[in-house]
């Protein structure tokens, strides 16, 4: 097998989806075996999201669950993609991060987004509404004062056991999130979405406008996509399908359902199966050497520092072998 010769890392997002008739607990628990898996593979980092009152993913605590996977890992880096900052007090977000980097000194990074709850109910069950994603730049500002202690929102607050600690924060690229990142000179999370070229085009904004920090010294770039390695390409688009079905289900009928296993989605509507087409045009599948030559291409178009994978399928099994041949595209001698 060719190695995937690039200069750049692989690491893992997981959303710590349901399948159907699973307990959501099992999925939350399947997460800390994966990231084991992952740590064992070779990845860079895996992080865990937020969602909150969403059927499919059970990830709805990222905190808690990277603090579960610090204590069954050893070496991989763990963090968030991200806590949705509106829904939370800073100084809460702070402390929740220092007490991960004290428990896990080295192996904490911070993801940070500005989403707030799907639907009106879940906003009003977070006590936040559509306007706090406006405060967004404000709350990493002030996120950031508690570990330096020079946050001025709440004079003489301190965040305890923070403050003094370092831990790498990166923000989300959706709304005017890559251009607050390049102000404050932070990291920034992009999804391939929208096409290749628009990715790049912002990232390229990101590069120019970016301020070197204590944190970050130059940008530093991941992008993010859903990438399915498989015998065939047939069979890696299969991998994808699950997924991408919810995601038609949740922009045609407002909700993300747990996976379903690909031989029992239903048929698609005209409208359906064109969306789901759009849906799986920006993500990247194929055989092992197809996929090793669209990340080349990813990675020389954006620049990318890093790579996010996002993938997720029915059969964890499945899941678990796309992943592990991807590993081996950068890996081939085993890690």
């Amino acid at each position: 097998m060719n190695a995937l010769r690039l200069p750049v890392r692989l690491s893992v997002l997981d959303r710590s989806s349901t399948r159907i008739g699973q307990d959501p607990a099992a999925a939350v628990r399947d997460t800390v075996r994966f990231a084991r898996q992952a740590e064992v593979l070779g990845y860079h980092r895996f992080w865990v999201s937020e969602h909150h009152s969403v059927p499919g993913v059970a990830g709805s605590a990222p905190t808690v669950l990277a603090a579960a996977i610090g204590a069954a890992t050893s070496r991989i880096r763990i963090g968030t993609g991200g806590v949705m900052l509106p829904n939370h007090q800073p100084i809460v977000v702070a402390e929740q991060f220092g007490t991960l980097e004290a428990l896990y000194p080295g192996r904490i990074d911070m993801g940070l987004g500005r989403s707030v709850g799907f639907t009106g109910r879940v906003r009003d069950a977070l006590g936040h509404g559509k306007d706090d994603a406006d405060r967004f730049a404000d709350q990493v500002r002030e996120l950031l004062g508690y570990f330096t202690g020079d946050q001025q929102a709440h004079p003489g607050v301190h965040g305890i056991p923070t403050e003094g600690l370092r831990v790498p924060a990166f923000v989300l690229a959706t709304g005017a999130g890559a251009g607050l990142a390049a102000e404050l000179g932070l990291a920034l999370v992009i999804a391939l979405i929208n096409g290749l070229g628009a990715v790049a085009e912002r990232i390229a904004a990101y590069r120019a406008r970016f301020r070197p920090s204590p944190l970050w010294p130059r940008p530093y770039v991941l992008v993010s996509s859903a990438v399915a390695v498989a015998d065939t390409r047939e069979r890696a688009r299969e991998l994808l399908l699950p997924e991408a079905w919810s995601l038609v289900h949740a922009r045609t009928r407002g909700v993300f359902p747990p996976l379903h296993a690909p031989a029992d989605l239903p048929e698609p509507t005209e409208r359906e199966a064109k969306l789901l087409a759009e849906s799986l045009r920006g993500q990247i599948h194929g055989t092992a050497p197809d996929v090793a030559g669209e990340l080349a291409e990813l990675v020389a178009r954006t620049e990318a520092d890093e790579l996010l994978i996002t993938m997720s399928t029915y059969d964890r099994t499945d899941m678990l072998d796309s992943y592990t041949r991807l590993a081996e595209l950068a890996h081939p001698q085993g890690v």
